[in-house]
């Protein structure tokens, strides 16, 4: 499977389980949970904004102030200001692969102009850190479902 096959067949599973999650849960944070469902999503999308701008100047990141509310580390009871809706997140998410694939296609064994480090790993590539953005992504659908099924 082709990394853009990797991104899109991710990006259907997480939009299928933001689907399935009640629209009223979307802010519920259960205990032992340290974000929400609409934190989970901001975060992938805020996520792969930035990571794809940082490596590619030709990319122009679209809402980039979601990266004050969903960054790492951020949490909801900190928020100021109102979130993005559902809907507005889910079209942003469903609209993002396109681009992305398009400023990527044809540059995965283009070296970064410096190498991402993240814990032990070290990302040199473009392909290399599309990887990881699937991944992480991969991580935070789970975490959708796992609070889509505790707030139902």
């Amino acid at each position: 499977m082709s990394t853009n096959a990797q991104l899109e067949f991710t990006r259907h599973h997480t939009l299928s389980r933001l689907e399935r999650a009640q629209a009223a849960a979307w802010d519920e944070q259960p205990e032992g949970f340290n974000n929400t469902i609409r934190w989970n999503a901001g975060h992938i999308y805020s996520s792969m904004e930035y990571f794809i701008s940082s490596i590619l100047p030709a990319y122009t990141p679209v809402h980039p102030e979601w990266g004050a509310l969903f960054g790492t580390g951020t949490n909801p009871s900190e928020w100021e200001g109102q979130p993005p809706s559902n809907e507005v997140l889910l079209e942003a998410l469903k609209e993002q692969p396109r681009r992305v694939s398009a400023v990527v296609e044809g540059k995965w064994d283009e070296k970064l102009a410096q190498a991402i480090t993240i814990g032990p790993l070290t990302m040199e590539t473009v392909g290399e850190l599309v990887e990881f953005v699937v991944w992480h992504e991969g991580t935070h659908a789970g975490l959708i479902d796992a609070l889509g099924r505790v707030t139902a």
